[in-house]
């Protein structure tokens, strides 16, 4: 799809291209595409590019993709409106996040119903460069184990129903990406077959799974477990549970929250000695509350308290998380001593080849979506391009 927006040029900046760095490097970008990336001394301009002169400094890296986030700047999936999603594609570029999977929470089925058909159509009809993408919708719950309801309302729980979830797949035309579910709940293991079968991803949450009981759904299929552990089985030296068997089997890929409150320090590094730079995926887990200020919000009709870096229920149950991906991302660095390089792939690449999007989006080259994230010399989020376009830049931001 050509456009009328102009071509640019980034240029005198570090480039974290394909596995390795390019000093003083150049990205030629042109309808919404990266069409060109090298050195500045082999840079040759035959048309009028609109260049971003960028400190030496800085570094690009690949649009960093959120598979598990319900909800930013006062807007939540579940408001089930254009306009919540609109306000989501807009405020996450200013975290560095490029893409993303709308994510719903267990409901009563209606509510589930309508923010299914609204991102639907918004994934459909209302996308545009310059703003983050929904590449679809993770559907988490109401399949879950009430024993880890977490912050899930528990009321609305329901075992695993394969007729009600494809009524729900035509109903979100057919744009939901990833399920999570409890795979030992009746009727677990045959959603895991369907899912797989059909081109989804099954995902391990919210779960009382044995050890076996999560080598079963391997065997059917799941190949992702969902905020390694929070709301699962543990891991206990008689019953390795979901996080033993999340470390031990490579078919799994583990999204992990790094705030340094869903997961002590200590234990992300743990599951990044387990898993490495390839087993792990940055979340943010975000509710409505992030980039807002501490005070009472709503998540699934349960009132919310924020403060001081944390929101939880009324019992003290965590609730989501008003992290930032960005944050995640020079967390995950502090906690681990991993470099950057590493972080990219917790947050660009494995989540790009996941969803089965690498070959347009996860990393810089030739071909791909311009979705680049560009880092000053503190690894903050400087600038964000989103398919081409200038969807986040600092400096306009502190005007």
């Amino acid at each position: 799809m050509t456009s009328n927006f102009k071509a640019i040029l980034l240029k005198g900046i570090q480039i974290y291209s394909e596995g390795k760095w390019i000093e003083n490097g150049y990205i030629k970008i042109k309808d919404q595409k990266i069409v060109e990336v090298g050195r500045a001394e082999n840079l040759s301009l035959q048309e009028e590019f609109e260049v971003l002169d960028l400190p030496l400094q800085y570094k690009v890296v690949p649009g960093f993709i959120d598979v598990h986030i319900h909800g930013a700047n006062g807007a939540d999936t579940m408001d089930a409106t254009r306009e919540a999603l609109d306000i989501m594609t807009q405020a996450l570029p200013g975290e560095g996040t490029t893409s993303f999977l709308a994510t719903t929470m267990t409901q009563e089925e209606k509510q589930i119903e309508k923010a299914l058909v609204n991102a639907g159509e918004y994934i459909k009809d209302h996308q545009t460069p310059g703003k983050a993408e929904i590449l679809g919708i993770h559907l988490e719950g109401p399949f879950v184990n009430p024993k880890k309801a977490g912050a899930q309302p528990i009321q609305y729980i329901i075992e695993p129903n394969l007729e009600l979830f494809k009524k729900w797949e035509q109903l979100s035309g057919q744009t939901i990406k990833l399920v999570t579910l409890a795979p030992e709940q009746s009727g677990g293991l045959e959603m895991v077959r369907y899912l797989k079968a059909n081109g989804m991803i099954a995902s391990i949450g919210h779960t009382d799974a044995t050890y076996e009981e999560v080598l079963n759904a391997i065997d059917a299929g799941a190949n992702h477990v969902t905020h390694l552990y929070n709301q699962m089985r543990g891991l206990h030296h008689r019953e390795p549970g979901v996080v033993g068997a999340a470390f031990l089997k490579e078919e799994l890929k583990a999204e992990l929250i790094v705030d340094g409150v869903h997961v002590h320090p200590e234990m992300v590094k743990l599951a990044y000695k387990q898993k490495g730079k390839t087993g792990l995926i940055l979340i943010t887990d975000s509710m409505r509350a992030k980039c807002l200020k501490n005070g009472h919000y709503d998540l699934g009709g349960q009132d919310v308290t924020v403060q001081n870096g944390k929101a939880v229920l009324s019992d003290g149950t965590l609730a989501g998380s008003i992290l930032k991906l960005g944050k995640g991302v020079k967390n995950i660095m502090a906690f681990t001593g991993c470099g950057l390089e590493d972080a990219v792939e917790m947050a660009a690449v494995n989540p790009a080849k996941q969803l089965n999007v690498f070959d347009r989006k996860g990393t810089i080259s030739e071909g791909k979506d311009a979705d680049l994230v560009i880092l000053d010399e503190n690894y903050d989020v400087y600038m964000t391009l989103c398919r081409g376009q200038v969807a986040y830049s600092k400096e306009e931001n502190t005007k």
